[in-house]
C-alpha cells in the first residue's frame, strides 16, 4: 500500500478496520499535527495496519467490550510529527525511543515491531477521580492481557498501552507512587484484591 498522496487515498487509510470497534482513522488525531498544520500520515501504510491490528485486537477490543468505550487520547504519529513534537517539547521522546511504540511503521533498533495508544478508560477515569487507585487498571491489564508496555499519567488516569511482538511486561506511573511497578513479572492471582469490583473479561 503506497503512501496516502490524495484525499481519497487518505480517506481509504482511514476506513481501514483493525479490529471489530477499531478503524484506522480512530489512530491518526494529532494535536500537533493541527497545530503546526503538518500532516500525520504513516510512511509504511502496510505496516502500520498490521501493527495497530494486533494493538486493537489483541489490547484494545477487550478493554472496550469490557469496560465500555475506550477513549484514545494520542496513537499514531509519523517520524516528521513525532521528531516535531520532541523538538517542540511536546512531551514526546525521541523517535529511536518510539520507533515500535507511537511510530508504528518503523521497527525499533533490534527490529522488533510494535504499537502504542495513549488511552482512557472513562469507566475507571470516574472512579479515579473518585480517589480510586491507578495500580487496579495496572493489575487487572496485567493478569488479563498480553500487554508490552502499561505507563500512566495523572490526567484522567490516562496511560499508554502498547504492544510488541516481544513483550516487556513493563508498567511504570507518573501517579504516586511513581516509577516502576512491574516489570517482566508473570500473572499472579494474589493481584486480584486490587481489582476485585471490576467486571470480568469479555471477549
Amino acid at each position: 500500500m503506497p503512501v496516502p498522496k490524495s484525499v481519497e487515498a487518505l480517506e481509504n487509510l482511514g476506513r481501514e478496520r483493525l479490529s471489530r470497534s477499531f478503524f484506522m482513522r480512530d489512530f491518526l488525531y494529532s494535536e500537533i499535527s493541527n497545530s503546526y498544520g503538518m500532516p500525520n500520515i504513516p510512511e509504511n501504510p502496510k505496516l502500520a495496519i498490521a501493527n495497530g491490528k494486533h494493538l486493537c485486537e489483541e489490547l484494545l477490543e477487550p478493554l472496550e467490550v469490557t469496560f465500555g468505550r475506550v477513549s484514545v487520547r494520542s496513537a499514531y504519529r509519523s517520524p516528521t510529527i513525532n521528531a516535531l513534537g520532541n523538538e517542540k517539547g511536546h512531551n514526546c521522546g525521541s523517535n529511536e525511543s518510539n520507533f515500535a511504540r507511537h511510530i508504528w511503521d518503523h521497527p525499533d533498533k533490534d527490529g522488533g515491531n510494535g504499537a502504542m495508544a495513549c488511552i482512557v478508560i472513562p469507566w475507571f477515569a470516574d472512579r479515579y477521580a473518585d480517589g480510586a487507585d491507578w495500580r487496579a487498571v495496572a493489575y487487572w491489564i496485567h493478569n488479563h492481557l498480553p500487554y508490552s508496555e502499561l505507563q500512566f499519567f495523572p490526567k484522567l488516569c490516562a496511560f499508554n498501552i502498547g504492544w510488541h511482538e516481544k513483550p516487556v511486561r513493563s508498567i511504570s506511573s507518573y501517579i504516586d507512587p511513581k516509577g516502576t511497578l512491574l516489570r517482566g513479572e508473570p500473572t499472579n492471582p494474589a493481584f486480584a484484591s486490587h481489582y476485585a469490583d471490576f467486571p470480568a473479561l469479555s471477549k
